[in-house]
């Protein structure tokens, strides 16, 4: 609404209440409703992704070297279950932008503006996807479960709404849920949302701008990584932890192609032609993000398939064993890597990632993304069935840190453990990833209480402060 009225300006429909210049009502009554252009166009969107995942097996991986595609395993659930997926997203990637250049310059049959041009009304669209979504999978856990064993029944019917039941919700043996919202239809569509706002740029002002042209490029380099290594996606918290429900459902239809695409709607209202050394040095920036965001995972991978035995930045990687004893009374051994990247920052891929970077950037994404992250550092450091695992390897870091940058957190949950890791592992000279944390911090203090000490660095790294 604020893009919409106020040309994205999030103070102007405050200002303007605050000085009663106009009414919530009168803002309420200028919102485009829904349409039925909206829902047909929305409609045959999901659908045809729909179609892509489920019709055209994935030949991608048979000439492209290095791309893991087809039918791929994923990670064993709680129940012991090892599912298989239908690895497809880069080629429906592939086919919809064809299509779509294709209808742009040759066949025309929609305009390229088209989404941009319905903007509030497809927003309905998604909302009541993602609640039908949320609602379905809801009901199905009840009802016919696709493994009984793997839903998760917490009694709260609000908490079980929107973090899920089913682990692995599925219709017949390939049509899983997670894989395909988390990847269709919103990050197909991200790349598609920026070219339609690249296409309005140059609809209402003659040209593109270079500001629009770089919101373009490094987001879909992130977009088509994802696509590149969904095989390794299966192996990640979302697919290996969540449970699906309205975090998921409603997020990847909503929360996703809306919040993730907001740098280039407000260029199409507020547009921004940089310098050559801007243009570039912003560039710049975001293929240094990438390497790191991208260098980051692969350590991380690389550590967990051969067990420790590679070399990462020309060594042996050093790592903390750690001893847990699960609920069922069996013990456990675990390795946490402290060298390479995640020697410098634990979860540098999020520094280096479109949510990193773009503290320094368009700055809307920081507090709903510092949000998810303190969500995630609660559910995985503080959740009783985790807490005994977490509580024991969190210790050896809290004496791994006290030994080496004598950092102490002023509190011993494991939350603060945590984020003491993350800001102060070393901050010498690197300033952006202290700072992207502390900011996000600063913001959510008084929800959490998450508080730091000074951190007393040792002569051998100076005198500055962070």
């Amino acid at each position: 609404m604020s893009c919409d009225q106020y040309q994205c300006a999030l103070s102007g429909p405050l200002l303007d209440l605050y000085s009663g210049k106009t009414q919530l009502t009168d803002i309420w009554n200028k919102t485009p409703l829904l349409t039925w252009k909206a829902v047909y166009i929305y409609a045959a969107w999901v659908s045809f992704q729909v179609f892509l995942y489920m019709a055209l097996p994935d030949v991608c991986h048979k000439f492209l070297p290095g791309y893991v595609g087809g039918v791929q395993e994923g990670a064993r659930t709680p129940a012991g279950i090892i599912n298989k997926y239908e690895v497809n997203g880069l080629q429906a990637w592939i086919i919809t932008h064809i299509l779509w250049f294709a209808n742009a310059y040759h066949f025309h049959w929609f305009s390229p503006t088209i989404i941009i041009d319905n903007w509030i009304p497809l927003l309905w669209c998604t909302n009541i996807l993602g609640y039908t979504v949320s609602t379905f999978v809801m009901i199905k856990a009840y009802l016919f479960p696709t493994n009984a064993k793997d839903c998760k029944f917490t009694g709260n019917f609000i908490y079980d709404y929107m973090m899920g039941i089913e682990f692995n919700p599925r219709i017949g043996k390939w049509f899983d849920f997670k894989l395909f919202f988390n990847g269709r239809p919103g990050i197909v569509g991200w790349t598609l949302i920026n070219l339609s706002y690249a296409a309005k740029q140059q609809e209402l002002y003659g040209q593109i701008t270079n500001s629009m042209i770089l919101v373009n490029v490094l987001q879909a380099i992130y977009v088509v990584d994802f696509f590149w290594n969904e095989a390794w996606y299966l192996k990640t918290i979302d697919i290996c932890h969540d449970h699906f429900g309205w975090y998921l459902g409603w997020g990847d239809c909503v929360w996703l192609p809306y919040l993730y695409t907001l740098q280039g709607l407000y260029l199409v209202y507020n547009p921004v032609q940089l310098s050559t050394t801007a243009a570039a040095a912003i560039l710049l920036l975001g293929l240094v993000g990438y390497y790191i965001f991208r260098m980051t995972n692969h350590q991380k991978d690389l550590f967990r398939r051969t067990n420790g035995n590679c070399v990462i930045w020309g060594k042996k990687p050093k790592f903390i064993e750690c001893s847990y004893t699960s609920t069922d009374g069996k013990k456990h051994h675990s390795k946490l890597m402290i060298s390479g990247f995640w020697g410098v920052a634990r979860h540098l891929n999020y520094t280096g990632g479109p949510d990193g970077v773009s503290v320094l950037l368009p700055r809307l994404w920081l507090r709903p993304l510092t949000a998810l992250f303190l969500y995630h550092l609660h559910d995985h450091f503080a959740r009783p069935p985790l807490y005994p695992r977490r509580a024991s390897m969190l210790q050896q870091v809290r004496q791994r840190l006290e030994a080496l940058y004598r950092c102490r957190p002023v509190s011993t949950a494991p939350g603060n453990i945590l984020i003491a890791t993350i800001s102060f592992r070393d901050i010498h000279g690197r300033t952006v990833k202290v700072l992207s944390i502390l900011i996000g911090q600063f913001w959510f203090y008084k929800a959490y209480r998450i508080s730091f000490s000074i951190l007393k660095k040792k002569k051998s790294l100076g005198s500055s402060g962070a």
